[in-house]
């Protein structure tokens, strides 16, 4: 079956970095488009980054741009998240998901373009 295993998470004060991780499991991972996702307290699930199949398209929220940055690892089957220049609204837990369409290039990232996800990272940016 499918498995997501979200790592790295933690307390950093701001201005700080960290770098998630997302291990995957039980699908073709070289074929599928990724994601990253996060979801405050009492707000709503949000798309972070993505990142097309082959690893050479990426896509940002504009809240993170410049700051953060999806990469993958077809061979480890990872999917990373470099957190730089950290804020206290980067508070958050951080989900990794699967795109639900094989080969998938483009930017759309919305949740109902994901099919799977993991249970989550957490990261708590101190001010």
């Amino acid at each position: 079956q499918v498995q997501l295993v979200e790592s790295g998470g933690g307390l950093v004060q701001t201005g700080g970095s960290l770098r998630l991780s997302c291990a995957a499991s039980g699908f073709a991972f070289s074929a599928t488009a990724m994601g990253w996702f996060r979801q405050a307290p009492g707000k709503e699930r949000e798309f972070v980054a993505g990142i097309s199949w082959h690893g050479t398209s990426t896509y940002y929220a504009d809240s993170v741009k410049g700051r953060f940055t999806i990469s993958r690892d077809n061979v480890k089957r990872t999917v990373y998240l470099q957190m730089n220049s950290l804020k206290p609204e980067d508070t958050a837990v951080y989900y990794c998901a699967t795109h639900r369409r094989t080969l998938y290039s483009g930017s759309l990232f919305e949740l109902n373009d994901m099919s799977y996800w993991g249970k989550g990272t957490e990261v708590t940016v101190s001010s």
